[in-house]
Order: C-alpha cells, then sequence, then structure tokens
C-alpha cells in the first residue's frame, strides 16, 4: 500500500512555491470553506437529489471504479443502477409537490394496471418499462421491486412526503453483497477536494472502498476534521490542489466532483496540471456548470468562483495532460440510455479520461 503525506499549505514549503496569485486564491478559499461549521459541511451535498445514493455523477463514479476493478463483470447491475437512479429522482421530485403523498397512492394503482397516468399525471415510459421487468434476476443478485416498496412506504411529512430512506440504500445492499466477497485489487486512488468525506463514505457503505487504495485530501480542516472521524482508518489530510505533494504518476485513479467551476482560470490550469502529473491511468471528473459554448463564462464571487466552463476547453485542457477525454452530457446521457427526459441539472458533465500511453 502507498502512503503519501500530504503536508499542509499553512507555511509549508508547497505553499511557499505557488505565485502570488495562486496564494491569494488558496487564502481566499479557505477562507470561503472555514467560515461554515462542521455540522453543516458534514451534511453538505448528501441529501436531496445530491445524495450520492442516486445523484447520476456519484453513481458514475462508483460505476467509473467497478469498471477499473473488473472490467465488464458488473455491466448489467450497472445498467439497473442507472435505472434506479433515475426512478429515485423522478420519485422524489413528485414527493416535493403539494399533495405527493396522494399521488403516490393513484401512481402505484396506475403502473400495476399499465396506465400511462395517474389521475391526469403521465407516467413516463421510463418509469413504466422498470416497473414492469421488477423484481429482477441480475447474475446472483435480485434487484427488489423497489418502485412498489418506494410509493407504499412513502408517508406524508409538514413539509411533503419523503421517500423512505431504506428504499433510497437498495442499491447500497446489492453492491456490499455483490463485491463482499472480492479481494482488494491495490488500485490507488486520489481524491482532491474531498470534502466531509462526502463521496467516499459511499465508497464505503457500498463496498469499494476496502478494493482500493484511497487517499482524500482537502483545503478545509473543518473538513478533514469530518472525513477523519467518520474514517479513522482512511487516509485524508490537509492538501492544495495547486501543488500535490506526491511523485509524478503515484496515483492511478483520480476523482473530482465540484472543484473546477470555483477556481479562476489560470488556477484551473494549474490544477488540470497537477491532477494529470500524478495520475497514471484515469480521471473521473464531475462538472455542474458547464456549456458547450467556445468560451469560459467568468464568475468571481468574493474569494470564490461561480464560473461557466466550457466544454471544448475544458476538455483540451486535460488532453494537453495526455488524456483522451469522453465527456457525458448527463441529460443526454440519461435520454439515450433509459428514455429518462429529466435531469436535476442541465449543466451537469462528467468526463471519464484515460492515459493516452498506458
Amino acid at each position: 500500500m502507498v502512503f503519501v503525506s500530504f503536508v499542509s499549505f499553512v507555511g509549508s514549503t508547497a505553499f511557499s512555491r505557488m505565485n502570488d496569485d495562486l496564494r491569494r486564491e488558496t487564502a481566499g478559499l479557505i477562507k470561503s470553506w472555514m467560515r461554515h461549521d462542521e455540522e453543516m459541511l458534514r451534511d453538505y451535498l448528501v441529501s436531496g437529489v445530491e445524495d450520492p445514493r442516486i445523484n447520476l455523477q456519484s453513481i458514475l463514479t462508483r460505476h467509473f471504479l467497478i469498471e477499473a476493478l473488473f472490467s465488464g463483470q458488473f455491466a448489467l447491475l450497472m445498467e439497473h443502477e442507472l435505472r434506479f437512479g433515475a426512478v429515485m429522482n423522478w420519485l422524489l421530485k413528485l414527493a416535493k409537490k403539494p399533495g405527493g403523498f396522494e399521488d403516490f397512492a393513484s401512481l402505484l394503482y396506475a403502473l400495476e394496471r399499465g396506465a400511462d397516468n395517474a389521475e391526469g399525471l403521465p407516467i413516463p415510459a421510463f418509469l413504466s418499462q422498470t416497473f414492469a421487468r421488477l423484481p429482477a434476476v441480475v447474475d446472483a443478485w435480485i434487484v427488489p421491486q423497489y418502485i412498489h416498496e418506494t410509493l407504499s412506504a412513502t408517508r406524508p411529512t409538514e413539509t411533503g412526503s419523503r421517500l423512505a430512506d431504506e428504499r433510497l440504500s437498495t442499491f447500497e445492499r446489492i453492491w456490499w453483497t455483490a463485491l463482499e466477497n472480492e479481494t482488494p485489487r491495490g488500485l490507488r486512488v486520489f481524491e482532491p477536494a474531498c470534502g466531509s468525506a462526502t463521496d467516499y463514505r459511499f465508497l464505503h457503505s457500498f463496498g469499494l472502498a476496502r478494493l482500493v487504495d484511497y487517499f482524500g485530501c482537502d483545503l478545509c480542516e473543518k473538513n478533514i476534521r469530518n472525513a477523519r472521524a467518520m474514517f479513522p482508518e482512511t487516509r485524508f489530510d490537509l492538501g492544495n490542489i495547486f501543488e500535490v505533494e506526491a511523485p509524478d504518476k503515484t496515483f492511478d485513479l483520480c476523482l473530482v466532483h465540484d472543484l473546477f467551476e470555483h477556481l479562476s482560470i489560470a488556477a484551473l490550469d494549474r490544477a488540470a496540471g497537477e491532477i494529470g502529473r500524478v495520475t497514471r491511468e484515469g480521471l473521473c471528473l464531475g462538472f455542474f456548470n458547464m456549456h458547450e459554448e467556445a468560451e469560459h463564462l467568468v464568475r468571481a464571487v468574493e474569494d470564490y468562483h461561480w464560473n461557466t466552463l466550457s466544454l471544448a476547453r475544458t476538455g483540451a485542457l486535460f488532453e494537453q495532460q495526455g488524456f483522451v477525454v469522453q465527456p457525458i452530457h448527463l441529460g443526454t446521457f440519461l435520454k439515450w440510455r433509459i428514455g429518462c427526459e429529466e435531469t436535476h441539472n442541465e449543466n451537469a458533465y462528467t468526463f471519464f479520461a484515460t492515459a493516452a500511453e498506458r
């Protein structure tokens, strides 16, 4: 197992090697995150449509790792999980509407009878098709009739209906069972800007974390404290994506979520260079605000950025680091793969990138 120590950016040699602009940007990013309390940071981006159990970008990240580990072995199960994520997000949206609980009851009645609407509520074809295929036997594993179970178990609350947590964890349990007898493969996985183990906690609960040699870093000390408290056996450390304290090609894979839009363009270039330098085989990069125009739209907000990144320019940036980039627009991907017409973020993209020379 490889252990790489990420030194603190405060007063470190790495920090001192950065130019003044990157040093100032680092300080601003730290300030932006450290102003939040640890409880808020621990719960950030792990509920609703951002819940990694059903968020498509988080699902794709896990599938990226599964494919790297097992190369096609779990293709059918991954296909079912994509459908699961789309279904649960559609139901989550319905649950938030006034009268969502009553809609669930009529929806279940309509699905059981093969109707295309539930008292005037149109039922998307992908939902009906998925309902008709469940339960399903996928290799050695059973995918339960989670739509019926979810619609039956949902109860109203003061603020609307809430999906049962047990149903949201359906594939958490399936993957744990599917992977529990697999042996670790030694893949070294790096996640900069890991937050409070935001996605790692689900790599762990899905049974993936024990199969890889994971290292997470973040600029925010509160995030690192949270991550270490939850997973004291896992390596989390303070670290700066502008100056990664690791030798070239230390890691096999790199995962990044919701980071690049928050950087200046010069800092984005630097971060891409460092990721490319330390990663040997592949990248899974999540973007929440990207468009298909030729140029980035830069929007600085105090010590932060909320940029809209150019698909072409960002892809070229990682190609310059020696990777072949496959961009995935999530809305188009869902429509093509399973016929789902809805996504919670039309600007979301994921890049899968593999090293051109391996």
